[in-house]
This record gives C-alpha cells, structure tokens and sequence, in this order.
C-alpha cells in the first residue's frame, strides 16, 4: 500500500450553521486540507455557497483552503476566489473551452492550479496540461452530492496518473474525490492517491483515519 495520503475533509458535509466548529474539527482530527465544494446550479443541479462564505471562514483556520469549482466558465470567476482566499483553486476540464486560461489566470494570483476529471472523463482530455498544474482531482462520484457510492473504473485514471507523475517527474498532487469510506480507502490509496477528499465519513466518523 502507498504511504498515507494526505486528508481533505469536505465541508459539503459538514453543519452549515456551524462552520467555524467544523474547520476546528478538521484540525483535530488530520486534516491537510480543507476542500470547499463551490456548485453553481448549472455545471451540476444543487447551489452551495460562495465568494462571502469563504471570505468569512478563512480567519478560523489556517489550514489551506482547496476550492473546488464545479461551475460552468470558471475563468470568469477565479480571481474573486483568489480574493477570497483561496489557496487551490481545482475547475473542471468540462466546465470551460479556456483550460490554459484558467491556469494562467490562478498561477498569475499566486495560487495553486487543479483540474478536476469527472467520472466518464479521460486522463488524456488533461495530458498536454500536466506540467502546469499542481493538483489532479479525480472525481469517483458524479460531481454535485455526497454519500453517493464509489465508481470502481475511475481508479484506473488515478493509476493512470500515478504512472505519469513517476515516469515524467511532475509535482502535481492527485486527489480522489466521492465515495472513500471504510470500505474504499484501501483501493484508493492503492492506486496511488496524494490526496483523499472526505465529507460523509469523516464527518460522520466512518473513515479510518
């Protein structure tokens, strides 16, 4: 088994009326990072929350925020994520037709640059980016709610990835995120996973951390 990764509890899961409770938690108990799911009601159904929100909570902790955009035209609103504290900034390929954009756009506000795969997503749709970006996230659930159940063929992309990390040499972190529990932390780590996205079980005390 790879050594372990590092945890990015999600605070999709976490209780809203008590986010500041909910960073000390993820302090507490292991958290490298903590991963803001952004969701716009267009690229996926459900609306979470925004720009105001991440300003709020970003003088509780200072953890790293990774905020994972899972919005149609991200490179219209990077630079208000920047200015609202964001240290990842994670968009999804599918999302925009200006990918090199968008890099360009996190790397110039001095921010880290992830792209996210959704699950039906191949590596190769990223491949000519990989050495500009800092993080991979795999998403082995459908983007846009929790608790759902871990799609096994989207471990192949992560091992997929793991290759070319070790045989190029690049830097960039990969990141699982849907569905790791009890049950799927071993594949997931297995496959050679940096970076392990938590919400419904950590949360709820169910990953074994």
């Amino acid at each position: 088994m790879k050594k372990k990764a590092l945890l990015s509890p999600s605070l999709l899961s976490a209780d809203f009326a008590d986010l500041r409770s909910a960073l000390k938690t993820i302090e507490t108990h292991g958290g490298s990072f903590v991963h803001i799911d952004v969701m716009d009601g267009h690229f996926v159904p459900p609306i979470s929350y925004g720009q105001p929100v991440i300003s709020s909570i970003r003088p509780c902790t200072a953890l790293p925020f990774d905020v994972h955009l899972m919005v149609e035209r991200p490179e219209q609103c990077i630079p208000s994520f920047i200015d609202a504290g964001a240290d990842y900034i994670t968009f999804h390929i599918e999302a925009t037709s200006h990918a090199d954009r968008c890099l360009h756009i996190i790397h110039e506000g001095g921010k880290k640059a992830g792209i996210a795969l959704c699950p039906a997503t191949p590596v190769g749709a990223i491949e000519e980016l990989l050495p500009y970006i800092n993080l991979v996230l795999v998403m082995t659930v459908n983007p846009g709610w929790g608790g759902q159940k871990l799609i096994p063929y989207t471990l192949e992309k992560v091992r997929r990835l793991a290759e070319i990390q070790k045989e190029k040499g690049f830097p960039y972190l990969i990141s699982v995120d849907g569905g790791v529990n009890a049950s799927t932390v071993s594949s997931v780590l297995e496959a050679g996973t940096d970076v392990v996205v938590s919400g419904s079980a950590f949360f709820e005390g169910k990953l074994p951390w």
